[in-house]
């Protein structure tokens, strides 16, 4: 999504973003705007960081700057993960900027101190922002080609796709 989009979906001003995507480079965008004027591009992953990133801000008053490497460690096991995985997770962040995702369970136990982040009121968001699926809505797997309905400019009315049937 542009630059605007991702203001909307993490409910940052475009000023804010811009500081912590470009200026501070504490979250890098995908996509780096071609000129002046131009949007940055955004994958769903580095959204949902950077609505974590707000979490951290916002509700716990944590500085964001020394926390670079757990936003990078966080981007690359993101990038490295389906949308579907992400359902049901929650993300566990200890000293030293260590770090896990696990399964959401309201009884979570860790050795130690803990900060903890529901992902699944993020991942609606995101869902549908990018028109990705919800869990219950889909298998665990994105269809390769998914139907869509397109306009027939004849007719003046929807066309739905035809399935061939194996």
């Amino acid at each position: 999504v542009t630059t605007p989009i991702a203001a909307q979906l993490t409910g940052l001003s475009t000023v804010t973003l811009r500081e912590w995507t470009s200026r501070r480079a504490l979250i890098p965008v995908d996509v780096s705007p071609k000129g002046k004027g131009s949007p940055a591009g955004f994958a769903w992953p580095t959204i949902l960081l950077l609505r974590i990133a707000v979490v951290f801000r916002e509700r716990f008053h944590c500085e964001l700057q020394p926390h670079r490497a757990l936003f990078a460690g966080l981007k690359t096991e993101l990038k490295r993960t389906s949308f579907l995985a992400m359902w049901g997770k929650s993300l566990v962040i200890m000293a030293q900027d260590s770090w896990s995702i696990v399964d959401d369970c309201h009884g979570l136990a860790t050795a130690e101190d803990a900060l903890v982040i529901r992902l699944n009121p993020h991942l609606e968001v995101l869902s549908s922002g990018f028109a990705l699926p919800l869990p219950q809505n889909a298998p665990g797997q994105f269809e390769l080609f998914p139907a869509r309905s397109i306009d027939d400019p004849t007719t003046d009315r929807l066309i739905a796709p035809r399935r061939r049937l194996a």
